[in-house]
């Protein structure tokens, strides 16, 4: 993104939702955006996703500018949205419909994401059987069905408990690393984001500009980084985490 932004333009006047944002991401790094909520978080998705258009600036995927919807990028929004009538496996090949693409490869590469995550014994099952994180783990693999080289996750955990949250932060970091997915993770959860990501990107408040870019590292274990649950109980947590709640002035001052 080069010194990108958007203002969105009403009968009540201009609002100026972003502001001269430049951030590289490189290919296969796992990274989150954070900050207050109206900051412009799930809008820069929007503008990397090609669903939005900046106003000022260019965003460049590949060497290529984005100018509209892009199949190299898959997105995972908050609600599950799988269709209720849909089995588990049409719905997770309905990105691959929707694109054109050959449907006999789709439906090979869902079956195999799907058993390999744990829900080849649900393939003919409806979304309404399935639990919440399963029904998230159906998205991720609709995502993943399309082969996109981006995934954009827009705070896909929000509707979870908070076991179920935090197991599933496990399995879906663990599945795109091993992916090898560049991805990008839009959360208001600090822990979520220094688990999780290898970078914590903090928004200003409205309009967004990047505050801080910090690098999130952990002991390895065996050349591996820990799973997100793993991260929680290591001794750099907390001071990653304190930082972060810093920068991003929730703290109250009495």
């Amino acid at each position: 993104m080069r010194n990108v932004g958007l203002r969105y333009f009403t009968a009540k006047g201009e609002t100026e939702a972003l502001s001269d944002i430049t951030l590289e991401i490189p290919a296969g790094e796992f990274v989150s955006i954070i900050g207050q909520s109206g900051c412009g978080k799930s809008t820069l998705l929007s503008l990397i996703s090609g669903v939005l258009m900046p106003t000022e600036g260019e965003v460049v995927v590949d060497g290529k500018q984005v100018r509209g919807p892009n199949p190299k990028i898959g997105y995972m929004l908050q609600q599950d949205y799988l269709f209720e009538w849909r089995t588990i496996l049409d719905n997770a090949i309905l990105g691959a419909e929707i694109q054109g693409t050959d449907l006999g490869k789709a439906k090979d590469r869902a079956v195999q994401l799907l058993t390999r995550y744990g829900l080849g014994k649900f393939l003919k099952h409806l979304p309404r059987q399935l639990s919440g994180g399963m029904r998230q783990r159906v998205a991720l693999v609709r995502t993943l069905c399309t082969e996109p080289d981006i995934v954009l996750l827009d705070e896909p955990f929000s509707a979870l408990d908070s076991q179920t949250r935090i197991a599933l932060a496990d399995e879906v970091a663990d599945i795109l690393r091993r992916e090898g997915k560049t991805t990008i993770l839009v959360t208001h959860d600090i822990g979520e984001a220094v688990s999780m990501t290898d970078r914590v990107i903090v928004l200003s408040r409205r309009p967004g500009r990047v505050k801080s870019d910090h690098r999130i590292e952990f002991a390895s274990i065996g050349g591996v980084r820990p799973a997100p649950f793993a991260t929680r109980n290591a001794p750099e947590f907390n001071g990653y985490f304190n930082r972060l709640w810093q920068e991003l002035e929730v703290h109250v001052e009495g």
